[in-house]
């Protein structure tokens, strides 16, 4: 008989953005040395999720496992020390001892993905082996607007295990970006996780962008200020908030002020200064 996975209900909190419960429920007892590297990997990247990066980075040393050692990385990446990490990371990959790790692989997926060098990100991620390295693949395909090839990962995922809760958010987010009949079954998916576990950011935010594409923008606004709540700064619900209000008619200039102060290198924000440059320019010519 299978050993129980002690880390089940961690690794679910993590994957549905309940960080700090991740944090609060770390202390998990009878756990071998690869397991509790695990452990602490998940914990620091919560602590990253929730904006912590100076606490990890002070507590993760040169002597601690490698998986630690690149969540460190993100966590430099995060500061703005990008040149270092990145030097960094393509050092310890091109390390025949090291550079298969599974977690490094999936941070210098993770880095090269916030760089949009999607190319570079799967040179490392293509090759799967872990079902959070097959997730990463489909949010990186479905950045190149490839939805034939998230699709692909997304059928190895459910050979692997379908009711698993990473298969059952990359069918989510596939479904929202391939639109149509499996909006729906997305929002069905985001609402099972409510119904079964706490209610995060994250799962609040699918289940509004399912909403926004149904054209049920009350619903989603009702859900979105509910992830306010939690989170004044999430730069998603903040995001989802200016596109919900401009379709309800409601003024949006306060939520776009917010995620210009405090995540002024998201897409949304630069749009809206290439937008507005626009216009500048527009109304010099005319003049």
């Amino acid at each position: 008989m299978a050993s129980p996975d002690l880390l089940f209900n961690l690794r679910n909190l993590f994957y549905l953005g309940a960080y700090q419960a991740a944090i609060n429920n770390s202390d998990v007892p009878g756990l071998d040395a690869d397991a509790a590297a695990e452990r602490d990997a998940i914990v620091f990247r919560s602590y990253i999720a929730l904006g912590s990066y100076q606490l990890v980075i002070s507590e993760i040393d040169s002597s601690a496992a490698t998986s630690l050692q690149a969540v460190k990385l993100l966590a430099l990446y995060l500061t703005g020390d990008k040149e270092g990490a990145i030097s960094s990371l393509k050092e310890w990959l091109s390390d025949s001892a090291i550079g298969s790790n599974p977690v490094l692989r999936l941070i210098a997926g993770i880095i090269f993905m916030h760089e949009q060098d999607y190319n570079e990100a799967l040179k490392h991620t293509h090759s799967g082996g872990t079902l959070d390295l097959h997730a990463l693949n489909v949010q990186i395909f479905i950045k190149m607007h490839r939805s034939d090839y998230a699709e692909k990962q997304l059928k190895i995922m459910q050979q692997i295990d379908e009711d698993h809760t990473l298969t059952q958010l990359a069918n989510a987010w596939l479904g929202i970006a391939v639109g149509g009949s499996k909006i729906r079954e997305a929002y069905l998916i985001f609402q099972d996780f409510a119904e079964k576990y706490p209610m995060t950011g994250m799962v609040l935010n699918g289940k509004a962008v399912c909403c926004m594409h149904m054209g049920s923008f009350e619903e989603a606004e009702t859900l979105l200020l509910e992830a306010l709540n939690k989170d004044a700064k999430d730069p998603e619900t903040l995001a989802n908030l200016i596109v919900c209000n401009l379709h309800l008619g409601k003024p949006s200039s306060r939520y776009l002020s917010q995620l210009k102060l405090s995540h002024p290198d998201h897409v949304l924000v630069k749009n809206a200064a290439a937008s507005e440059a626009t216009f500048e320019r527009a109304l010099q010519a005319v003049a």
